[in-house]
């Protein structure tokens, strides 16, 4: 499979070209030529598949003879070696629980994956291959995992102080190792423009192999469609063809790698893109207008992002037919306030302990099912983290039914190792240059 810059449609670089660049030196993002249709037999019979089977198939179609049928297949067992259960909470209300990886975040399907391709296509004697990651919480801990004992590779997370949870500190901060963090005084969007400006650095990229771990990076994007076609496998062995997706939303890979399934033959009836008051999608589907701003912190840190990378993916996927975008995703966007309140409504509802972000997707689904009844329609929401992530979220009543998983409490016992920087380009290059 050929991929191209969605600044440059007629560049064609292949896979591993895309993985290890991450961005074009035009700043656009690799995507691929063609988006293959996986076809009836194999979309209508999704339920007789595990989700290693299902992994299999959709990234063998995407990526062709990139990499071997046998190897591909080991790569994803390795990687993908954890469950994502539909959870049913009441009559067409589900949740999709992403939070059974190593990291209890979603990103570990796009991170394991990720590491495990990188370190497929490394050779030997190749340069040592630095990996650069913005986080706004999960991420970051996901590749810090994904990655850690990894030969040959250097992990740099650069993450906004004082704007992500304690045990996601943790997860970023105490790994050592091939693995440092940086500590940036200022948003995640300081952290993301930091690492952007860093891959078009000539200096910077003479001296060291560089690539990215975010979601602007190709092979994260690819294996987060994974869970859309096994949740879809799910709702068929209950006897449920018709599906809605709510995803919490942030720099737009989740619900970008579900548009990319539903372009692959996956039958959405409609996506539900959920934010917090990082409002600029919402806003453009209202408006049609997109308009970039300053993020704000909220309590749903991870989707603290107020120019989303991923939006040009999104765009470019439906650049022929721009009005069928507006037709398939709808925006739905709650405050800190609302947060909490849908959070209290979900335990007292279900006696279901869900983190920030998944409340505001539930709540979304909620809102948009109300406006749009379908009694044959399952809706789902995706569950992004593990609640024991965001202990100072919740009221006592609700934190003493979280079940703390033991990686978190050996966790608690670990001393943290960041760096402190500004959000100034001159002093992030001067500490990589410096720490060589």
């Amino acid at each position: 499979m050929k991929f191209y810059s969605t600044n440059n449609p007629e560049l064609r670089v292949g896979f591993k070209e895309a993985v290890f660049n991450s961005m074009p030196q035009d700043k656009g993002l690799y995507m691929p030529v063609e988006i293959p249709h996986l076809g009836d037999k194999f979309i209508h019979n999704l339920d007789q598949y595990t989700l290693p089977e299902i992994a299999f198939h959709v990234a063998k179609n995407l990526l062709g003879d990139d990499i071997p049928a046998e190897d591909l297949k080991a790569l994803i067992k390795d990687a993908i070696n954890f469950y994502a259960p539909v959870v049913k909470l009441e009559e067409n209300v589900n949740v999709l629980e992403l939070f059974h990886g190593p990291s209890l975040a979603f990103k570990d399907f796009g991170a394991r994956f990720m590491s495990r391709v990188m370190s497929y296509f490394l050779e030997d004697g190749e340069k040592q291959l630095d990996v650069l990651v913005a986080t706004s919480g999960d991420t970051g801990g996901a590749v810090a995992l994904g990655f850690l004992g990894v030969p040959n590779t250097r992990v740099t997370i650069l993450y906004p102080k004082g704007k992500v949870s304690d045990i996601q500190e943790l997860q970023l901060t105490t790994n050592g190792q091939n693995i440092r963090a940086l500590e940036i005084d200022g948003t995640f969007d300081d952290c993301q423009a930091l690492v952007k400006q860093a891959f078009t650095d000539a200096e910077l990229n003479a001296k060291f192999r560089l690539t990215s771990a975010n979601s602007i990076n190709i092979a994260r994007l690819i294996p987060q469609t994974f869970y859309y076609f096994n949740a879809y496998a799910q709702l068929l062995k209950r006897g449920t063809s018709k599906v809605i997706f709510a995803v919490p939303s942030g720099n737009f890979g989740n619900i970008g790698a579900g548009l990319l399934a539903w372009k692959m033959g996956l039958p959405v009836e409609h996506f539900i893109a959920a934010t917090n008051a990082n409002d600029t999608v919402p806003e453009y589907l209202k408006t049609g207008i997109y308009q970039p701003k300053p993020s704000v912190a909220t309590l749903s840190n991870a989707m603290d992002v107020g120019n989303p990378s991923n939006w040009v993916r999104i765009a470019d996927l439906f650049k022929e037919d721009p009005a069928e975008l507006n037709a398939l995703i709808e925006g739905y966007t709650y405050n800190d306030e609302d947060t909490l309140a849908a959070i209290q409504e979900i335990f007292d509802s279900y006696k279901y302990v869900a983190c920030p972000h998944t409340a505001i997707a539930w709540k979304a689904l909620k809102a948009y099912q109300q406006e749009h009844p379908a009694a044959d329609t399952a809706g789902v929401f995706l569950s992004t983290a593990h609640p024991c992530k965001f202990p100072d979220v919740f009221t006592e009543p609700i934190a003493q039914e979280i079940a703390v998983p033991e990686q978190v409490k050996e966790l608690e016992e670990k001393e943290s190792q960041a760096v402190s920087l500004g959000t100034g380009f001159d002093e992030f290059k001067r500490y990589l240059l410096e720490n060589s």
